[in-house]
């Protein structure tokens, strides 16, 4: 789907909100723009849970699927809905199908000014395995997301350039303070004005070639905030590309603590994933 297509559906969910920011968006530092988009596309809510469809497609076509459940906590959350929170998170990914994946999770604590911690339950194992900061940029269940994806990149990890400001778009150039732990020399990011989502994300290598690509698909209003519920990353190096598709995402679940913890990857919670 083109720019434009994502940027309708995203206007669409928008005009249902009000703006995340009382002030007006070209008046936004760079760091600010960052900050309401991590918000924005990390921190809906105190807690979260959501299916999620994964469709894997190999550079011949041919198809694999997964379907798995993730829920998500915020370790610390005001009541103010104008507070930028960005903190620490916990999130718990639990896959159903298929049948070589099924009971397998996938464990990460976020961490403001660290590394994150990451686990990985294999149950045909029934191992438990640590995943280093060294494998974060690695694939995700075979799939074209990496492990980073899925809980975000941390936006201290990058210095910020504001490249272009467009009617509806903050254009961004992202650059790691730290090369060596990452394989691309920088990104691209394009942030929705009204809703601070990110519609776009390119990575570029040290020739300034493109070779990855992350794409929104399709936005709603999902209990008053404007969330991605399809979304597709390719990557030229491998070839083909991943879809995920999301479903009955809830908000505000009042998920306890004590779930997100190595008790649980052996045992789900299945209560709170239902």
């Amino acid at each position: 789907m083109k720019l434009d297509s994502v940027k309708v559906l995203i206007t669409m969910a928008a005009m249902l909100i009000v703006p995340m920011v009382s002030i007006c968006a070209e008046e936004l530092s760079v760091d600010e723009i960052v900050a309401n988009g991590v918000r924005a596309n990390y921190y809906h809510g105190s807690d979260g849970r959501a299916r999620v469809k994964m469709t894997i497609v190999d550079k011949q076509g041919r198809e694999r699927g997964r379907e798995l459940t993730i829920i998500r906590r915020d370790s610390v959350k005001t009541e103010d809905p104008d507070d930028k929170f960005i903190g620490d998170q916990k999130f718990y990914v639990y896959f159903q199908r298929p049948a070589d994946v099924r009971k397998m999770v996938f464990m990460v604590w976020k961490h403001t000014g660290t590394d994150d911690d990451r686990w990985l339950y294999m149950p045909a194992l029934d191992l438990v395995k640590r995943i280093a900061a060294s494998e974060e940029r690695t694939s995700f269940a075979g799939s074209h997301f990496f492990y980073e994806d899925v809980s975000g990149r941390s936006p201290d990890e990058d210095i910020h350039e504001l490249l272009e400001t467009t009617d509806n778009y903050f254009v961004l150039k992202n650059t790691p303070k730290n090369p060596d732990s990452v394989e691309f020399a920088y990104y691209k990011m394009w942030i929705h004005k009204p809703t601070f989502l990110v519609t776009k994300t390119e990575y570029y290598n040290a020739s300034d070639k493109k070779y990855r690509e992350y794409s929104a698909l399709e936005v709603k209003e999902i209990q008053g905030y404007p969330t991605v519920m399809k979304a597709k990353m390719s990557d030229e190096r491998i070839g083909g590309h991943t879809i995920l598709s999301y479903s009955d995402v809830k908000y505000d679940r009042g998920l306890p603590d004590s779930i997100f913890t190595e008790r649980y990857l052996r045992k789900a919670p299945i209560k709170y994933l239902r």
